[in-house]
């Protein structure tokens, strides 16, 4: 009996390094890639290229850094796609996956109508690292945080604002804005990972 345990033993760690020799065997990428599907995107003009890009309502990032190292690489199936930005209409197309195959959404947006004038502002200013990620204020997309080096104008009252940058924890606060001379600054370094972390309320600090 006792021998029998050492053979079955033996079995179970030849079966554990034959499937990490075969996960991490040169073939096992190109198998992947016969089944998984890239998506490429194209921006027309500089709104689209800085406009946020949701996939199965998970937000990866601004279109343009979409490459490379940060390429999106899909499984087989259909896929929801939407690209927003702030004062324009959200882009929303449904793909299809086949495996191994790519594909390339061209994506193109207008102003919205109708947006009523704002006769009356405030200032915010943002503070970020890393500087790409993403400024949603009251739960709308208004793009990098890089856009916004001097300051937003917003309707001045409390604003709810949420960091966000996959692979780092999302911040999120509020703010009070005051119509003046005087900025609310944002300011966070997002550290990495997944939680959420909640900031304090922030008020007008002159500038």
């Amino acid at each position: 009996m006792a021998s029998i345990g050492r053979v079955d033993r033996v079995a179970v760690v030849f079966t554990v390094w034959g499937l990490l020799a075969f996960f991490l065997s040169p073939g096992t990428a190109a198998k992947k890639n016969q089944i998984t599907g890239e998506i490429k995107f194209e921006g027309v003009t500089y709104v689209e290229k800085k406009a946020g890009v949701w996939i199965d309502g998970q937000y990866l990032g601004f279109l343009k850094e979409l490459k490379g190292k940060r390429k999106i690489v899909l499984l087989p199936g259909e896929h929801q796609i939407v690209v927003r930005r702030a004062g324009y209409d959200d882009f929303a197309k449904t793909i299809v996956i086949e495996p191994g195959q790519g594909q390339t959404v061209r994506v193109v947006m207008y102003k919205t109508r109708g947006l009523p004038p704002q006769e009356e502002s405030a200032k915010l200013k943002f503070s970020v690292k890393p500087r790409r990620a993403a400024v949603f204020l009251d739960d709308k997309f208004m793009g990098p945080a890089s856009d916004f080096g001097d300051s937003m104008k917003v309707a001045p009252g409390w604003h709810t604002v949420k960091i966000e940058l996959p692979g780092y924890r999302t911040y999120q606060t509020s703010v009070d804005a005051v119509i003046g001379t005087k900025k609310t600054e944002v300011k966070v370094e997002l550290p990495k990972g997944s939680i959420r972390e909640a900031g304090p309320l922030i008020r007008a600090k002159a500038q």
